[in-house]
């Protein structure tokens, strides 16, 4: 049996604490217990939470972030963190976007998708394991 040597986490971040509720229990209801699964109310929380998992040994290997947040936008905090840790993959879960920041956030920051709230719980789990897989 396969063991690993490092924990790993998903990252979710949104300002509004019933969507990241319902975030994690929709990762935890389809993946179990392979995953840490992480929570953050803004990006500037999320980048604090990132290098105090980094610093502790565990492998963020996925963030998915709203876009419309005060502060950091989801777009310029994913840029943020693929400058820093560029292995980290990412998903845009937002109910507001222009055309102009989606395309910049793919280019930029590397983001595997831009999934509409409300999600379609299909597609965004096909977008969290092809994530997940690489």
């Amino acid at each position: 049996m396969e063991t690993k040597t490092r924990q790993e986490a998903i990252l979710c971040v949104d300002d509004e604490a019933i969507i990241l509720i319902t975030l994690q229990k929709e990762l935890k209801r389809q993946l179990g217990d392979e995953y840490l699964y992480e929570t953050a109310m803004s990006g500037n929380e999320a980048l604090e939470i990132i290098d105090d998992l980094v610093s502790a040994g565990v492998n963020v290997i996925l963030i998915l972030s709203d876009w419309l947040m005060p502060g950091l936008k989801g777009d310029e905090f994913l840029a943020i963190v693929h400058q820093k840790y560029p292995h980290i993959q990412s998903i845009l879960v937002t109910g507001h976007i222009d055309a102009e920041a989606a395309d910049r956030v793919k280019r930029e920051a590397g983001t595997y998708a831009v999934i509409s709230k409300p999600w379609d719980v299909k597609k965004l789990m096909d977008a969290v394991r092809f994530c997940c897989s690489k």
